[in-house]
């Protein structure tokens, strides 16, 4: 079984569901740390013929010592409303734009408190919409007496692989943990993961590593240069279902 896990994101870039379409097994991890200037609550969308600029849900919670899976969503202003009329403003002139809309008003119009459950809303509806069949998982409350065993000062777990493989980075530990409890034989990570995973710790483990790169890519975006790393949301808008597809599978793993 090939697994991922990542931090939910806000409507993710499409490295982010190239990742998922590469696995069986896809974990939204959310008992890390958040990050401030991430993409948990945010992401980037084209205004025509302009730069990249922000897509953001307002927060009532941000502490770099909060765990995503506790940041709530501040909804006492209208965001969702501003969301989806920023969205149309930009997008109402793309081909794919009537393709496409339903799914931003429909995951936007739900009353999540909490933001993983609408980032979990949002990436499960991408992920409908362009058929990728892969398990997604949104509760992950079974880790979290792994979370406090990694936490400790005296952790027997850490104290375990330190003796037995020398290995002490926490980082590694919690996905090797991860993939024995989901009977994973392959875990694949993003590609910026090379600088964390040894392939050959994973391979002691029983663990085939695998980064994913995606391919070079571009597509006709409404403005004179060509911006990448845009929400999938630009994609989608772009080139709608069949043209996002085609690009879900133009990646190499290493």
């Amino acid at each position: 079984m090939r697994l991922a896990a990542m931090q939910p994101y806000f409507f993710p870039y499409l490295g982010y569901f190239q990742l998922i379409s590469a696995v069986d097994k896809f974990i939204l991890y959310d008992r890390l740390n958040y990050i401030r200037q991430g993409w948990v609550n945010r992401n980037r969308i084209l205004p025509v013929h302009g730069h990249p600029t922000y897509l953001v849900v307002p927060l009532k919670n941000q502490s770099v010592y909060s765990k995503i899976s506790d940041i709530l969503i501040d909804n006492r202003t209208n965001w969702r409303r501003k969301t989806c009329r920023q969205i149309e403003m930009n997008y109402r002139k793309s081909f794919f734009f009537d393709q496409v809309f339903p799914l931003v008003e429909e995951t936007l119009a739900g009353k999540e408190d909490h933001l993983t459950g609408l980032n979990g809303a949002t990436t499960r509806a991408v992920c409908d919409f362009l058929e990728i069949p892969t398990e997604i998982v949104t509760d992950v409350s079974g880790y979290e007496a792994l979370e406090i065993e990694l936490g400790k000062s005296d952790s027997a777990l850490i104290a375990s692989y330190a003796h037995q493989q020398q290995l002490a980075d926490i980082k590694t530990i919690r996905v090797l943990e991860i993939c024995k409890k989901e009977n994973a034989a392959t875990y694949i990570n993003a590609i910026g993961g090379q600088a964390l995973y040894d392939k050959n710790v994973f391979a002691r483990n029983g663990i085939e590593l695998y980064f994913i790169q995606s391919q070079p890519y571009t597509y006709q975006q409404r403005s004179k240069e060509f911006f990448p790393n845009l929400s999938i949301l630009d994609v989608l808008m772009n080139c709608g279902k069949a043209g996002t597809q085609q690009l879900l599978n133009d990646y190499k793993l290493m």
